[in-house]
């Protein structure tokens, strides 16, 4: 989870020159492609959220950071805070199957 900043996707391109000490006279036009800073956990937090989704998970009206997936009996909570997750359920099969995706 360290990295997970670096797998959202932004809605803009952030870029930053670089500063005159570390520019490279072969690559003095290059920038640094910056991941989005403020915009990174968003970023983030939307891609996760919308994979769970498509497996059929559904947010909580309660708290956002919680999804439920209920499937006949089958019952998994997943809780998410910041880059801290906590998957329970009564199917330990299917957490298995599901942290493997």
């Amino acid at each position: 989870m360290k990295n997970a900043f670096l797998h959202g996707y932004l809605d803009e391109e952030v870029e930053k020159r670089h500063s005159p000490s570390f520019i490279h006279l072969s690559f003095s036009h290059h920038v640094c492609d910056l991941y989005g800073l403020k915009q990174a956990p968003r970023a983030w937090f939307q891609r996760f959220s919308t994979f769970l989704l498509s497996k059929g998970f559904v947010c909580s009206k309660v708290d956002s950071s919680m999804f439920v997936y209920h499937h006949h009996s089958t019952i998994l909570v997943l809780l998410l805070y910041v880059d801290n997750m906590l998957l329970i359920g009564n199917n330990p099969s299917l957490i298995s199957a599901f942290i493997a995706t």
